[in-house]
């Protein structure tokens, strides 16, 4: 059946959406019956972590969790133009077949700018993908161009992007700066060289998963401690498991901080 392009789509032209900020398992988390996980307040509602982007020339998807599909229904986002990773992992990779209608929109490949570990896991789990039947599928198989990045700067869309080393734990995992706003999403220390690269921010993004020690994500603490020495004129906080309940932390923040929800637009003019 043929698809016809959504009528009255939504514009992100110059913005930025949080499509997701939850960690792996999401908020709620499922079989848990904690005060968070049964909150009937939307803000601690969390798909997993994703960012949507709009740059001159489209809109850029940051990761393609296993929520992509509701997210973008959910924002009645109707085109990608082009994918950016930060990292392999399963919460922010598994939802790649879900973008398979973009290339149909578009009348080409949809272009995924990637480290070589990150190609190196989307080439095994969506072997499919990259056979030779391939070239002679329109919608059952995704149409994909593989654009390998590593730590210079570079363009898409017709923005500049300059990629970050972070750490992971023991997994080294990319941060993007877009202009005056760094989206560092998975990240519990930043390597010596990354630290000027963050200077200067308009906004930072930044991961804070709970109250507790992790051994592989800023805790809220830490995620406070490191925006204070960044001193960005704005930091939301992401990747938010359900230890963290979103009015009574958030209203507990210092100023110039706050927790980032699902939804939520900042204008990047």
């Amino acid at each position: 059946m043929p698809l016809t392009p959504l009528s009255n789509p939504t514009d992100l032209q110059g913005k930025l959406l949080f499509l997701g900020t939850g960690t792996s398992v999401g908020v709620p988390t499922i079989g848990c019956g904690c005060d968070v996980c049964q909150s009937p307040h939307l803000r601690n509602n969390r798909t997993r972590c994703s960012l949507a982007i709009g740059l001159p020339e489209g809109t850029l998807l940051v990761d393609t969790t296993p929520d992509v599909r509701f997210q973008l229904l959910r924002e009645r986002i109707g085109l990608v133009h082009a994918v950016l990773y930060t990292h392999e992992h399963a919460d922010h990779l598994f939802g790649l077949d879900d973008l398979r209608v973009f290339p149909y929109y578009l009348g080409r490949r949809l272009p995924l700018y990637c480290e070589a570990t990150v190609e190196q896991r989307i080439r095994k789990s969506f072997d499919y993908a990259f056979h030779p039947d391939a070239e002679n599928s329109q919608t059952s198989i995704p149409q994909l161009t593989l654009q390998p990045i590593d730590l210079s700067p570079f363009f898409v869309l017709g923005a500049r992007v300059i990629p970050m080393r972070l750490y992971h734990g023991r997994f080294h995992v990319l941060g993007f700066r877009f202009g005056n706003v760094a989206y560092c999403t998975d990240v519990n220390g930043i390597p010596n060289e990354t630290w000027p690269l963050l200077e200067g921010l308009d906004v930072l993004i930044l991961d804070a998963l709970r109250h507790k020690f992790h051994p592989t994500h800023f805790n809220l603490t830490q995620a406070v401690e490191t925006a204070k020495r960044i001193g960005a004129k704005q930091t939301y906080f992401t990747h938010i498991a359900h230890d963290i309940e979103h009015e009574s932390v958030n209203a507990s923040l210092p100023p110039g901080m706050q927790l980032a929800y699902d939804g939520l637009r900042l204008d990047l003019s």
